[in-house]
């Protein structure tokens, strides 16, 4: 039986999570250099989540669910 598909919510929210954590992964270092830059504020943090999760516009709803979708761990197949 074929799990019930995602909402295009639940299918968003799950991949602003993956493309945050793989953002981050791959500009770890300049997100470190940034955030010790003598100028970066604590309220600037939230500025910069923010313009990082401006990227996932690039994405239409159909890439976005086929991603999470490859993503996902497999089912259990017992």
């Amino acid at each position: 039986m074929a799990p019930p598909q995602k909402s295009d919510k639940e299918v968003a929210a799950e991949f602003t999570s993956y493309y945050l954590q793989r953002a981050t992964t791959e500009f770890a270092e300049d997100l470190d250099k940034v955030r010790a830059a003598d100028d970066f504020k604590n309220d600037a943090l939230q500025i910069l989540v923010s313009a990082l999760k401006q990227g996932t516009a690039l994405f239409s709803p159909e890439e976005q669910r086929r991603i999470v979708t490859a993503a996902a761990p497999p089912e259990n197949t017992r």
